[in-house]
C-alpha cells in the first residue's frame, strides 16, 4: 500500500471539553469524516501534492485514512499553543522525503513552523539524499477552555 496522492491541511477547535475540542479541529481541518490512522514521518516516493479540496474529493465518509498529524491539547488559558509539519520533498522523485511532527506552546512571534521544516531537511540530508524544496504547515492559537490545534499530511 503506497500512497500515490498527499494533501496538507491545519485547524483549531475550541470547547470545554478535550475530546471535542479535537473534533472540532478536525472539523476546521475538514477530515472530521474519515477514520485516522496516525503513521510515521516518511513522505512517500512519487507522491504527488494535491490541495486540500482536490484530495477530500477523493474520499468518502469513513473511509480509513493515513496520515502524518502534529496534534496538541491545551486548557491552559491566554497561552498560545501550536502544531506544525516541517516537510522535505527529495530532488529525486523516486526517493522519499520526511516530514517532522512538532507541537507545544510558543510565543505569538514565535517561528516554530520555520523549526520544523529545518527538522525535515535535517533529517532527509542525513540520509544522504538531496532536497528539492522544504516547506511547513503551521497553525498556532491562543488557549480559551480546552484548545486543539492541528496539522496533517493525509494520504491518498
Amino acid at each position: 500500500m503506497l500512497p500515490r496522492k498527499v494533501f496538507f491541511t491545519k485547524g483549531v477547535g475550541m470547547h470545554e471539553d478535550p475530546l471535542i475540542s479535537f473534533e472540532l479541529a478536525l472539523r476546521d481541518a475538514g477530515i472530521e469524516k474519515f477514520n485516522i490512522v496516525p503513521v510515521s514521518s516518511v513522505y512517500p516516493p512519487n507522491c504527488i501534492e494535491v490541495g486540500r479540496e482536490e484530495g477530500l474529493s477523493e474520499l468518502k465518509p469513513g473511509q480509513i485514512v493515513f496520515c502524518v498529524m502534529a496534534r496538541f491539547t491545551s486548557n491552559e488559558e491566554g497561552r498560545v499553543i501550536y502544531a506544525s509539519l516541517g516537510v522535505a520533498i527529495p530532488r529525486d522523485s523516486n526517493s522519499n522525503g520526511y516530514l517532522t511532527e512538532y507541537m507545544g506552546y510558543c510565543d505569538e512571534g514565535e517561528d516554530v513552523g520555520r523549526y520544523a521544516e529545518e527538522k525535515a531537511r535535517y533529517m532527509l540530508e542525513t540520509l544522504g539524499v538531496n532536497v528539492s524544496r522544504t516547506f511547513n504547515i503551521t497553525v498556532k492559537s491562543k488557549v480559551e477552555g480546552y484548545t486543539t490545534v492541528l496539522a496533517a499530511a493525509v494520504f491518498i
